[in-house]
């Protein structure tokens, strides 16, 4: 089956960064914390209610059940492979182009507000939830394989130029900044990162957006930290969270770790899915690791819950990064691709 997609949402899905460099449990800060001034959590900051009313819930999704696919990748190399006649790799491959993923928007983005408005308008007439993942904070990545980001100066207009493209009357959610909160002030040049999060959160809510703050996962830092980190952020402008972007640890893992951060903030949580079919490897590694498989599909699990969703952020095939064989960070690796779609999952 194939799909027709426009050139400017290939466009930012092709060169949408890979996995989130510091993403398994060895990336941890190991050594003293390198906090710039603007960016130190409060000692005083304590975990806090999210001031949404309690039957937010509700209009996360409004109404709707299904996310919109606006294509990836994984489409082109199944029109690729059934030209080649690789048939049986084609429909290895339709496992995951069958499945809706999210719209990195970053620096690679030529127009972002047309992207998020062509994209909004769409998912609204088809009745489904548009879902996107800003990735351009200052001192993205910490230098690592996705290294990047707007200058500090730049990054809250771009911002609002990713907010001026929601539909009005669409269901919009965000992933906001993977990584960004779980690397808080391991390096340099991530400015007031805290203030940064906290317009960002702002400005995509005022539009209409549900903003999910990305949280690193259950085998980085522990719920209590987060949750500080949080609380100096501030919760007011946040629909929930988002868990395991670009990573693999079981769905059962992250629901657990989610339940514990949902008590200590009462913030909903959403879980990406992609990779995660046979758990993280053994020895943590994050970046490209052989063995793994794609995990359970994007679906509404409980509006009203604290697991909201399963969601896919990741391109299953997309690399990593130049680690274990693979191409640059989101770039198509045809060779995992197929080990990922023909796993145990």
């Amino acid at each position: 089956m194939s799909r027709t997609v426009t050139a400017a949402i290939l466009t930012a899905l092709l060169l949408a960064a890979g996995c989130t460099a510091d993403a398994g449990e060895d990336s941890a800060p190991t050594a003293p914390t390198m906090l710039e001034a603007s960016t130190e959590v409060p000692a005083s900051a304590t975990p806090t209610e999210p001031t949404h009313p309690a039957d937010a819930a509700a209009s996360l999704t409004g109404g709707l059940d299904e996310f919109f696919d606006a294509g990836s990748s994984a489409d082109e190399a199944v029109l690729r492979l059934r030209d080649a006649g690789r048939a049986a790799d084609a429909d290895l491959i339709q496992r995951i182009a069958d499945q809706p993923v999210g719209i990195w928007l970053g620096e690679w983005s030529p127009d972002v507000t047309t992207t998020v408005r062509s994209i909004t308008e769409q998912a609204s007439a088809a009745s489904q939830i548009a879902l996107f993942v800003v990735y351009n904070v200052p001192g993205r990545d910490c230098g690592l394989h996705s290294a990047g980001g707007a200058p500090v100066d730049a990054y809250l207009a771009w911002v609002q130029q990713v907010a001026d493209g929601v539909a009005p009357g669409s269901v919009a959610w965000f992933v906001l900044e993977p990584d960004a909160l779980a690397q808080l002030g391991d390096c340099e040049g991530q400015g007031d990162r805290v203030g940064l999060l906290a317009e960002a959160a702002r400005i995509l809510d005022d539009a209409g957006g549900s903003v999910f703050a990305d949280v690193g996962h259950s085998n980085w830092h522990t719920p209590e930290t987060i949750a500080e980190r949080l609380a100096a952020v501030g919760t007011e402008n946040l629909a929930g969270v988002a868990t395991n972007t670009s990573n693999y640890n079981a769905t059962a893992n992250e629901r657990a770790w989610g339940e514990q951060l949902f008590g200590l903030t009462g913030l909903q949580f959403i879980t990406d899915t992609s990779r995660n079919g046979n758990g993280a490897p053994a020895d943590g590694a994050w970046c490209n690791p052989r063995g793994m498989a794609i995990g359970q599909p994007p679906q509404i699990i409980d509006r009203e819950g604290a697991f909201v969703a399963t969601i896919w952020t990741k391109v299953p095939g997309e690399s990593d990064g130049t680690c274990n064989g693979g191409p640059a960070a989101g770039a198509w690796w045809e060779e995992i691709a197929l080990e990922l779609a023909g796993g145990s999952s």
